[in-house]
């Protein structure tokens, strides 16, 4: 009898393992499936949204006739080869021409066709061709475009917002262990000064470091005539590198020192922390285990958010430096109505903020234990 209650009650911990593996996969593909469509929807609405005002809700159709208009008329009176045509044959011409262009661009269509053509290419990052900007090659792809101002944008934005990111991290880390010093108090006393944007800071570094001092440049990517050598190249971009990032990086890092430094001072008065103390255990210890652990899901996200910026760019502070990023091939965009290039940009943003929250939903859950995606009703909890 012994013998044979062991036999059959030894399926039965496979039998519930596998129900349980089961039950996690299907929770965690409802909850993956549910929050690609959520995602899916909040990007579709955004970027209609976008088309709609970089259109101005059509405005910017009567804005392009009336340009289409000037521009064609202007040509063909100034044209001598139409200079023998009657005044009737040159209104028929500018006619027909004008009502070419209009048809070349689509504007004889209502907006309300247009946008939803454009919201499709937008979503399948068919980004088409500007209306009048135009890359360094002479190429109107929006694609090429975006491209080709994309690595000065990375190399801005990345050493300054890497620089900020890990420096204010680790220096508020350090701070928090000495809760009240003298540098403490003074990271305390100079946080309202990141109430100034980084251009602002960027007018004042022009005015002291190159008009002034007249040790860095005023502003630009590279030297002109640019170095042939490449170690001179490298060196002259680092050059003109040093002060927007340098005005970036002063922008921000007293208050993201100052919001570092309050968190983990939370996580350093938890009861564990005391008696992780009480055990003995050092310093770094104690910081790796029980204080940087439990903020991880929390430095992750801002890491990644932090990421996703990098595509944007800084549009005043590039343009205040003349840095050709994408920051300033988005401001000459919006003041030429170049449409294609705004929902080009905007769009592409768009999905990578999308696949960032989805994707950390799952990080989450591996950086802590407590998480389970798909608990709790859909969530992660």
């Amino acid at each position: 009898m012994t013998s044979e209650k062991t036999i059959s009650s030894e399926p039965g911990p496979p039998s519930e393992g596998k129900t349980r593996t089961n039950s996690t996969f299907i929770r965690v593909f409802r909850y993956s499936l549910l929050r690609l469509v959520s995602m899916m929807v909040t990007v579709t609405i955004g970027v209609y949204l976008t088309i709609l005002i970089a259109n101005m809700g059509g405005y910017v159709d009567i804005i392009m006739r009336n340009e289409i208009r000037d521009n064609t008329t202007q040509s063909i009176l100034a044209n001598p080869n139409y200079r023998s045509l009657s005044p009737e044959a040159k209104g028929d011409l500018i006619q027909t021409k004008i009502a070419t262009e209009i048809n070349r661009l689509g504007l004889n269509q209502p907006f309300a066709v247009r946008s939803m053509r454009y919201l499709k290419n937008a979503l399948t990052l068919n980004l088409g061709r500007a209306i009048n900007m135009k890359s360094d090659q002479g190429s109107k792809e929006v694609r090429l475009i975006l491209l080709e101002r994309l690595p000065a944008t990375l190399l801005l934005t990345g050493s300054s917002e890497l620089i900020l990111f890990f420096g204010s991290v680790f220096i508020a880390l350090s701070l928090s262990r000495k809760y009240g010093s003298f540098w403490d108090k003074v990271t305390i006393a100079l946080s309202p000064t990141s109430a100034a944007p980084s251009w602002f800071y960027g007018i004042f570094f022009i005015l002291i470091f190159a008009a002034i001092l007249r040790i860095l440049p005023f502003g630009g990517l590279v030297d002109s005539p640019s170095p042939d050598n490449s170690l001179d190249y490298g060196l002259s971009v680092l050059k003109h590198l040093i002060l927007p990032a340098s005005s970036v990086i002063v922008s921000a890092i007293f208050i993201s020192i100052y919001n570092w430094r309050t968190f983990f001072l939370i996580y350093s008065s938890e009861d564990y922390v005391e008696m992780a103390k009480a055990k003995g255990l050092t310093t770094r210890d104690i910081e790796r285990r029980y204080i940087l652990r439990p903020t991880l899901p929390t430095i992750i996200t801002n890491f990644a958010l932090l990421a996703i910026t990098l595509w944007t760019g800084f549009i005043i502070t590039e343009r205040v430096f003349l840095w050709p990023g994408l920051g300033i091939t988005l401001f000459r965009a919006i003041n030429f109505y170049d449409t294609p290039v705004i929902v080009g940009s905007t769009i592409i943003y768009a999905y990578l903020l999308a696949i960032t929250v989805f994707l950390l939903d799952f990080v989450y859950a591996l950086v802590d234990p407590r998480v389970k995606v798909g608990s709790g009703g859909g969530g992660s909890q």
